[in-house]
């Protein structure tokens, strides 16, 4: 590993972050606490500038090389998730319901761990922007932080990210070029039909039973719309009636779900064909649909040539690389970033863990090494 001893010296110190973090998750675009400790220390690193508040809450830290060079984006996100941790460890969340749940707490350790090693070397040509993004889950942080102009403002050219991965040994890495993570859409429909006595279903339309073809229905549009190929989820999650009753037939029901794509075409095929699913459906038994479709995260598209590099970088630290790790229809909302600049995103292993969303789950500190050594050599490597 290019850092290993730095960075091996610097692991208690790291990982004091990283429970510190830990100890006090922060959701969505309210990580003030965290984003004021980030802004703190990269400052004491003596950081050529630190930013607060683009994309509302996040920071951004410069770090200028010997020379000229290109300018790489590194990017760690902050925040935690509304779940009521179940860990029982001494530096467990203090704060009821919220919880470090996906391993961000380690994602922003292990990228000020390398902010501070790059600011006290200056082994590089170019320059270094951390990026340090709020509201990764579903807030949309990476989009809020692009239309603050953050690539333009600090002429960043490319951009890499990394996620810790349960399941991969510590001290691997995985990755794939293309998509590798999926686009995440979600969509509400309304359902009316004629509510009126369970007993008499015939004077009614009864909209549970149209929710149930409904249901069904859109399970052809993965099973015989789209290309077997062509990677689709379409799930339907909540169900909601306008009554509670035993023997109501409810007027409404409401039902939400989420769409997972890799492919824009198909994307947008599936946006399509879910409306005329539900509203034919509906229309067929008597009842009126109304949908409302929300796009949300991209997917996730690593470039060609960038994720070559990420990986004779990953390869240089652990030897360790899955060049052609399975795509996984989870979101992730660095594909703002991607789509602005090219660039990378890798997954770092943290061994057999719960996985992450679980209130069990807990990062690895002994990856720390391998992750802070890797967003520091894609700086020393690139410039």
């Amino acid at each position: 590993m290019p850092v290993k001893n730095r960075f091996a010296e610097m692991l208690p110190e790291i990982t004091a972050w990283r429970r510190d973090f830990h100890a006090h998750p922060e959701l969505l675009f309210d990580v003030h606490r965290t984003a004021a400790k980030v802004t703190d220390l990269c400052r004491s690193f003596g950081c050529d500038e630190v930013v607060e508040g683009i994309g509302r809450t996040g920071v951004v830290a410069v770090i200028k090389g010997r020379g000229p060079g290109r300018v790489i984006g590194l990017r760690a996100d902050m925040d935690a998730l509304p779940i009521h941790e179940q860990t029982g460890l001494d530096y467990a969340s203090t704060v009821p319901g919220k919880m470090h749940a996906c391993g961000h707490d380690g994602h922003t350790a292990m990228l000020l761990g390398a902010a501070k090693y790059l600011a006290e070397t200056r082994n590089f040509d170019g320059t270094a922007v951390c990026i340090f993004q709020p509201a990764e889950e579903g807030g949309g942080g990476g989009r809020e932080m692009v239309a603050d102009g953050m690539m333009t403002r600090w002429g960043v050219q490319e951009v890499y990210g990394m996620h810790n991965m349960p399941g991969i040994p510590v001290g691997t890495f995985a990755i794939r070029e293309g998509a590798m993570m999926a686009a995440a859409d979600q969509f509400d429909v309304v359902l009316t039909g004629k509510g009126g006595h369970a007993a008499k279903p015939q004077d009614c339309v009864d909209t549970v039973v149209v929710a149930a073809h409904v249901i069904t229905a859109l399970q052809t549009i993965a099973s015989r719309n789209v290309d077997p190929l062509g990677q689709v989820v379409v799930s339907v999650c909540v169900v909601e009636t306008d009554s509670t009753a035993y023997n109501v037939i409810p007027q409404v029901v409401r039902l939400k779900g989420t769409v997972r794509t890799m492919d824009p075409k198909v994307q947008d095929f599936v946006e399509r064909r879910l409306s005329e699913v539900i509203e034919g459906t509906a229309l067929a038994l008597g009842a009126r649909a109304v949908v409302d479709y929300q796009r949300g995260y991209p997917v996730t598209m690593n470039a060609p040539e960038n994720t070559g590099f990420a990986v004779e970088v990953a390869r240089a630290i652990s030897g360790q690389v899955d060049e052609d790790v399975a795509p996984m229809m989870g979101a992730e909302d660095f594909s703002y970033m991607l789509n602005e600049r090219p660039g990378a995103y890798i997954f770092v292993g943290n061994g057999d863990t719960a996985m992450v969303h679980h209130p069990a789950y807990n990062f690895d500190d002994n990856a720390i090494p391998f992750g802070s050594s890797w967003y520091a050599a894609m700086v020393e490597a690139r410039g």
